[in-house]
């Protein structure tokens, strides 16, 4: 028992948020020994999950590598809203478009073995492939291999949210024995009906202020004819998506979760639900108990929006699974 302890890997939980990432490697046996997070909405909802025994060793451009424990491997969702369609799309011109280059500084001062990034899937074509390639060589300058680099979409990883991400997996290059990372087993999209499960007060109908709003929104010069209210109700489980003066339907899956995105209903027993912060969670992939602990001392407006900023557990989770393979 002893020596699997010590071969245990140990990580950093980088732009932690509410700890999706930590979550998925803890499922493979992983030990985090940190964070860093400056939002102290999420760090509370971090602090719900995982106690009080790590520390938050905060803006990781201020970090003094020195400071840092012992680790192996750095998990990092960095920043996205520069890269994002959403965002202005400034780049690496944007302060914050310069985090990758001090993810890479801790990496070098701290010699880690391997890594694990996520962005979105708008990094991939940002400034005509140019941020891209910036962050590569700057990977490479660093002294790692990046032996996996792919958009996945979290709706083929066991949760029914249509969620596409980019993640790059690197080794340190004397370290790197087996590139082959191997392909990423595609799961089954569960059934929705076994995400969409708070009891809460989440019913959305005429006593709320906001349903006068959604009947007018339904009757636009974009919606009129096309949807009714009697109509959408006769199908259990149908989500419903309302964002500007557009209005989307799916059937057996959620849209991608985002920060800023609250808008997002569905039907369940012939009335109309408002998603919930902790369904949300449960479509990150997040254990049901878990969600359940936030879900009682965090305000559900906060976790829709931690939500919608986290990394999707199970992607995490088989990512983990790929690299230990690997090594």
């Amino acid at each position: 028992m002893v020596k699997q302890q010590n071969k245990k890997i140990k990580f950093m939980d980088f732009c932690a948020g509410i700890g999706a990432g930590r979550v998925g490697l803890e499922k493979n046996g992983m030990e985090c020994v940190g964070f860093s997070e400056i939002d102290k909405n999420a760090e509370l909802t971090y602090r719900e999950f995982f106690g009080q025994k790590e520390k938050n060793f905060g803006d990781l451009m201020k970090i003094n590598s020195n400071d840092l424990p012992d680790f192996d491997l750095m998990i990092a969702g960095f920043p996205c809203q520069t890269f994002s369609v959403v965002g202005k799309r400034r780049g690496m011109d944007d302060r914050r478009g310069q985090i990758i280059f001090g993810l890479t500084k801790i990496m070098i001062e701290k010699k880690l073995k391997y890594f694990i990034l996520e962005n979105v899937k708008g990094l991939v074509n940002h400034d005509k492939g140019r941020t891209i390639k910036i962050i590569l060589e700057e990977l490479d300058k660093a002294g790692y291999s990046v032996i996996f680099s792919r958009v996945l979409n979290s709706l083929h990883f066991g949760v029914p949210q249509m969620r596409e991400r980019i993640y790059f997996v690197g080794i340190r290059k004397d370290l790197v024995k087996n590139n082959d990372f191997g392909f990423l087993d595609i799961s089954d999209t569960p059934q929705l009906k076994d995400y969409l499960i708070d009891d809460g007060e989440m019913e959305f109908n005429e006593k709320k202020r906001a349903y006068e709003t959604f009947l007018k929104y339904l009757n636009n010069k974009y919606n009129k004819n096309r949807y009714v209210v009697d109509g959408l109700l006769k199908n259990d489980y149908v989500i419903i998506d309302t964002r500007q003066s557009d209005l989307r339907i799916y059937r057996g899956k959620v849209p991608t979760l985002r920060t800023g995105r609250h808008g997002i209903l569905y039907v369940r027993n012939g009335k109309f639900r408002r998603l919930s912060g902790f369904e949300s969670l449960l479509l990150q992939g997040f254990p049901e108990k878990m969600a359940k602990k936030a879900k009682e001392k965090i305000n559900d407006m906060n976790l829709l929006a931690q939500a919608g900023n986290a990394m999707t557990v199970n992607v995490i989770e088989r990512i983990g699974n790929n690299l230990l393979n690997v090594i």
